[in-house]
């Protein structure tokens, strides 16, 4: 075997020379403002790692300790402390002189041979971190290497750009790492090669000192993720200036809750041209495509995003042809919009929700911080202006002022929703008028919590173990429940995040993600089996998986008292968005009557059901293909062969190599006018 040293020397034989400083500080910044901070500490070949930051009342919390090489890469690397959701990090690394590495994370323990030159890859390692496998991977033949646990990661050197002024003017260079996750990092390193910072628009990680220059490095840095996906959507994205025939297909009609008989279904430019009988007569210039008996489906409504551009491409690929965005980087967000309606970046059509939260120690750095009641009636009345559809209040909010903005937004014709905010119930936000509840546990905790207690930090997640022994028949819970039914109010539960939080563990595939973990790259299959919550004092686990069910059995009766549930997953929609439909099977719904909640239902929602929900003559075209019967079984609607949006056809087998994912079926068989089949 090679030794360590001949291993290193081969790792960086042509890595920038770099010279680390005894300290390296660097703050931690959410939507403009300090949240936290990154403290390294070089104690010749051992450096320490102080990563802490809380930003919507949560954050991980994580010490790690290093022992570098010679040459800079890690021969012992231990990681502890806690995630954002509270799980507990307990994770270490260790390279012998012979060359085996052992390793222990959330997964679990693992050892390999590195011969092949693998780079460990630390599952909760602070961003510094990049710098260390940037360092490894521009040492590297062609800027790649094995990966441990498993897979491959990559480096690519970007722009330069310069930051700071004066004296503390410095030259940077962007570079991106693929591999460790979906999409690319992208993150500075100086000319010496040391970590500079991560940045994008809404969130940096930053050399202390630099702060000011976060927004523009990070407004850099979103553009390079831009160039990315317009590059995907010119390899991807098929405008055929003909009339398209998807042939021999049955089309799934939310209105009956049933699959049609066979037809070929005719777009053309942005809309549905016809629906003939299968086999009816083609006509000269048509693109002809094969739909061998599969189904079209609507296209989908997700009702809870925070969607950034690369999400906005991964959505599309999973049929999901709107989304409702719950709270964003408003100029972030409005960019993205610009982008999809230009054609440059494939992505849905957006809904925008103005974001409205109190300012305090816990305060969520997103939409628009307010201090006082007129602070907040001015944000309101902002977004009216600017052609948002909804407000949505959040935790630090003052809770008596929710009467004036709900009556506010219903004067400018917007919904009113959002959270629970602290020290208040969803009773009382019910009295105040708000048209929707968000997530269950918002509604949920109002009957276990006691007024004084403050749901601005995680106890509005770890408070649901107190949900196992609750008594759903007690005058509490139905005085909440009449409530709801009474006034019509919609609840938006966001039921597949809530069972990440109360049934994932570590080491363990999500029950949400089996129908789809072994399509991900490794990485993110890594990534997916760790726990959220803390589960390690005895009793705990059990306690959130009563919780749990207790949850279902909540959300069963509100759906059988006619309450609107609506579909939204808060987890980035694409895979989970498909789960979050599963749940809505459990909790009662029929896989056809879950359909038609997701396209047609949502689109009344929204006032848009003259052009969307359904697939018929004169709509837009937004609609997918799957070979099976989704109305059989909700799971079918995975296999996604093609996706139209405004007559534009993509096909997922071509969108996800991309993102290192595994397609999920072929495309269909595409033939041109005057061109054999493609």
């Amino acid at each position: 075997m090679r030794s360590t040293s001949l291993l290193i020397a081969l790792l960086l034989a042509s890595a920038p020379a770099w010279s680390a400083p005894l300290r390296e500080q660097f703050t931690v910044i959410a939507g403009g403002n300090p949240v936290g901070h990154l403290k390294v500490d070089h104690q010749g070949e051992r450096i320490a790692i102080d990563f802490d930051y809380k930003n919507n009342g949560r954050g991980p919390t994580l010490a790690e300790t290093l022992r570098l090489d010679a040459r800079g890469l890690p021969v012992e690397w231990r990681i502890s402390g806690n995630t954002t959701f509270g799980s507990k990090v307990q994770e270490s690394f260790e390279l012998d002189a012979d060359g085996l590495a052992r390793w222990r994370d959330s997964v679990g323990e693992g050892e390999a041979d590195v011969d092949n030159s693998s780079l460990y890859i630390g599952q909760a390692a602070s961003p510094w971190a990049l710098g260390l496998y940037a360092r490894a991977l521009l040492g590297a033949e062609d800027g790649r290497l094995p990966a441990l646990p498993g897979g491959e990661v990559r480096v690519e050197a970007g722009e330069r750009i310069e930051a700071g002024s004066g004296e503390q003017r410095v030259q940077l260079r962007f570079h991106s790492i693929s591999g460790l996750s979906l999409n690319p990092s992208y993150f500075l390193l100086d000319e010496s090669g040391a970590f500079f910072g991560v940045v994008s628009p809404s969130f940096a990680v930053i050399r202390a000192g630099y702060e000011a220059d976060a927004q523009r490095l990070g407004e850099r840095a979103d553009v390079l993720g831009r160039l990315r996906l317009e590059a995907i959507q010119t390899a991807t994205a098929h405008r055929y200036e003909a009339p398209i025939r998807i042939r021999n297909v049955r089309v799934f009609q939310p209105e009956q809750l049933a699959l049609s008989a066979a037809v070929d279904v005719l777009v053309f430019g942005r809309r549905i041209a016809g629906i003939q009988p299968a086999g009816s007569p083609t006509t000269p210039g048509e693109v002809l495509i094969e739909g061998e008996g599969g189904t079209l489906v609507p296209g989908l409504y997700e009702m809870h995003g925070h969607i950034g551009q690369e999400a906005a491409t991964l959505n599309l690929a999973a049929g999901v042809t709107s989304v409702r965005d719950m709270g964003n980087d408003n100029a972030s967000l409005q960019r993205l919009i610009d982008s999809i309606k230009a054609g440059t970046v494939a992505g849905p059509r957006i809904h925008r929700s103005g974001f409205i939260e109190g300012r305090s120690p816990f305060n969520s750095n997103n939409g628009r911080l307010v201090a006082s009641e007129a602070e907040a009636l001015d944000a309101v009345r902002w977004y009216a202006a600017r052609g948002f559809h909804q407000v949505k209040l959040y935790n630090s909010m003052n809770p008596a002022w929710s009467t004036a903005l709900v009556a506010e937004a219903h004067r400018l014709g917007m919904r009113a929703t959002g959270h629970v905010p602290a020290f208040a119930n969803a009773d009382q936000m019910i009295e105040a008028g708000y048209d929707e509840l968000t997530h269950i546990n918002q509604i949920l905790l109002g009957w276990v919590l006691s007024p004084e207690e403050d749901t601005r930090t995680l106890l509005r997640l770890t408070a649901l173990k107190r949900v196992a022994d609750l008594d759903l028949s007690s005058p509490r819970v139905r005085a909440t429940m009449d409530s709801i039914v009474a006034k019509k109010v919609a609840v938006e539960p966001t039921i597949a995040i809530h069972e990440n939080l109360l049934l994932n563990q570590d080491g363990e595939v999500p029950q949400g993600a089996v129908a789809y973990i072994d399509n991900l790259p490794v990485g993110a299959q890594r990534d997916a089996k760790r726990s959220w919550a803390d589960m390690s004092a005895p009793g705990d686990a059990e306690a959130y998986a009563a919780a749990w069910q207790k949850l279902l059995a909540t959300l069963r009766e509100m759906h059988a008292r006619g309450v609107l549930l609506i579909p939204g997953t808060d987890l980035g929609g694409s895979f989970a968005y498909h789960r979050e439909l599963q749940l809505f099977e459990a909790i009662g719904l029929t896989p056809a009557e879950t359909l038609r909640r997701a396209t047609l239902d949502m689109a009344r929602y929204l006032g848009e059901e003259q052009s969307l929900g359904s697939i018929e003559h004169g709509k837009l075209a937004d609609f997918f293909l799957i070979p099976g019967d989704p109305t059989a079984d909700l799971r079918e609607t995975l296999k996604i062969r093609m996706v139209v949006m405004d007559g534009v056809v993509y096909f997922p087998s071509e969108i996800h190599p991309f993102f290192g994912i595994k397609p999920f079926a072929e495309k269909p068989t595409v033939a041109l006018p005057d061109a054999p089949a493609a």
